[in-house]
């Protein structure tokens, strides 16, 4: 496949020491990649003596931080994978995520220490590490990358089929799954990102999505550091100061990725109407893309690049190359290289052009399965290597995918993928609730948001604000309903199974 993943820093380490390679917007660190070899060298080393293998999991919680991406290539080097939790879940929900990766070692930032302190006396953790939010806070993580001496770097090989990262991702029943990402699934899909996006070694690309989702490290992190650019990492997403860091002429930056609601909180600003994205590439995706979008960045000189991709398969598989953004908006684009994609219809056969089918994808960046779920990994993965979305989608006839349909009953809010059988289980719990069924209605803001319909159990209903307290203590806030819904029934069909496209017609008439 290529260049090993850990040989990357190391290598521009080598042939331009002095070119930065990441700039930390929160502490204000820059890193040269003569200095990020160095220290992310002695934190493989020290994880090593603290007991971390081959195929150890590592946890990181936090949030975007330079740090994350020393972890990450630190494990790189030690053969360990490196598990990406979701700051934004509840400590419930961390809770059970930790506790089916099973990790040796978290790594928190001292804003969320005390979860972290909970997750580790919970689940058992062995090492705690915390590294400072801000600059007088508690860092014991700092000392792990200074280089010993005396320190011995004797590290395991390292096979390409060997995982490095665990991302979770909820299901359609609800329950997380940790998707596996091995060192060639890495290579294969951030190569044809960059092919797809233009990237190359003077590259200065803005990261402002999580760095616990695929797209925050693959969009473009991965591809720049890969070929030797710099990495400008965003704690969370600001727009004000995004949009000024886009049309900055002094450090100018070429790569940008983000939800549509990252780019229409930035066109809602005053200083949108005299921007120029000349040279900078901007993928949009996770949403459907609105055309006025397009075209508003278009005319401020962005290139446009929409990008559909999934955690079990990379942060991109088919995109929209730039020249086609308005024109073809509204399909998904072209497959991108190592990508093989089919729509298969639903008695097996290939569908042919125009005709609605699953999405299915195969291919060098496939996920090799879910941590420790054989069975989910049966059931999406076919025997002939096929993975399936799950997405209804139609291939035209010069080669353009449109999905149709997006996996049953999930809703995007805000980018965040929002499955309704999670918040279900929720409201399911509440002792005033007899039966609840949630949807995704659009939303100015977020792009959709959730509508819980509500039974009550008894004669006496609970009130919706407490129901979304009831929910907000259990699940990440995102995932919380913005409207309740008290109805006396739900609609089913003959075998009992709620009619959830009937709720929609409700919602849509309401």
């Amino acid at each position: 496949m290529g260049q090993p993943v850990r040989s990357w820093i190391d290598d521009h380490a080598a042939r331009t020491p002095g070119r930065e390679a990441v700039v930390d917007l929160a502490t204000g660190r820059r890193l040269t990649y003569a200095q990020l070899s160095l220290r992310v060298r002695a934190l493989a080393v020290a994880l090593r003596e603290r007991g971390v293998e081959r195929g150890t999991r590592v946890a990181v919680l936090s949030r975007n931080d330079f740090r994350t991406f020393e972890v990450l290539y630190a494990c790189a080097h030690v053969g360990a994978i490196c598990v990406l939790l979701n700051w934004r879940l509840s400590p419930d929900e961390l809770t059970a995520i930790v506790t089916d990766a099973d990790p040796l070692v978290l790594l928190a930032e001292s804003w969320s220490a005390r979860t972290a302190d909970q997750l580790a006396e919970t689940t058992g953790i062995a090492v705690r590490v915390t590294w400072a939010s801000e600059a007088d806070e508690h860092d014991d993580y700092e000392p792990l990358t200074e280089a010993r001496d005396g320190a011995v770097e004797r590290f395991p090989e390292v096979d390409e089929d060997d995982p490095w990262t665990i991302i979770y991702t909820s299901g359609t029943t609800g329950l997380p799954k940790g998707v596996l990402a091995t060192h060639r699934n890495v290579l294969a899909s951030i190569t044809g990102i960059a092919l797809a996006g233009e990237v190359g070694p003077q590259s200065r690309c803005l990261t402002v999505l999580p760095t616990f989702h695929v797209a925050g490290l693959a969009l473009f992190a991965h591809p720049v550091l890969l070929l030797g650019g710099t990495v400008v990492v965003m704690r969370q997403f600001d727009p004000a100061r995004a949009l000024a860091l886009l049309t900055d002429t002094t450090e100018p930056l070429t790569h940008f990725c983000g939800v549509p609601a990252n780019f229409q909180f930035m066109e809602r600003l005053d200083a949108f109407r005299d921007a120029d994205f000349r040279g900078v590439v901007a993928a949009v995706g996770g949403a459907p893309v609105p055309t006025a979008l397009i075209e508003s960045w278009t005319g401020h000189h962005a290139s446009m690049v929409t990008v559909y991709g999934i955690t079990e398969a990379g942060a991109t598989v088919i995109a929209v190359p730039a020249a086609r953004a308005v024109d073809k908006n509204g399909t998904i684009g072209l497959p991108l290289l190592h990508a093989a994609c089919r729509i298969r219809a639903e008695n097996g056969r290939a569908a042919d052009p125009g005709e609605v089918g699953e999405l299915q994808i195969r291919g060098a960046l496939v996920t090799p399965g879910y941590w420790r779920n054989p069975e989910a990994t049966r059931t999406a993965i076919g025997e002939d290597g096929w993975f399936g979305t799950g997405d209804l989608a139609v291939r035209s006839a010069d080669g353009y995918f449109t999905v149709v349909d997006r996996r049953k009953d999930m809703y995007i809010s805000g980018g965040e993928n929002v499955y309704p059988a999670e918040v279900e289980n929720i409201l399911h719990a509440h002792p005033q609730v007899s039966q609840a069924a949630v949807i995704g209605v659009p939303d100015d803001r977020w792009g959709e948001v959730g509508l819980a319909y509500v039974v009550p159990a008894g004669t006496q209903a609970p009130a919706p604000a407490e129901l979304a307290d009831w929910c907000a203590t259990r699940l990440a806030r995102y995932k919380v309903p913005a409207r309740f819904h008290l109805t006396e029934e739900l609609p089913r069909n003959a075998t009992g199974k709620i009619l959830k496209t009937e709720l929609r017609r409700l919602a849509a008439t309401s």
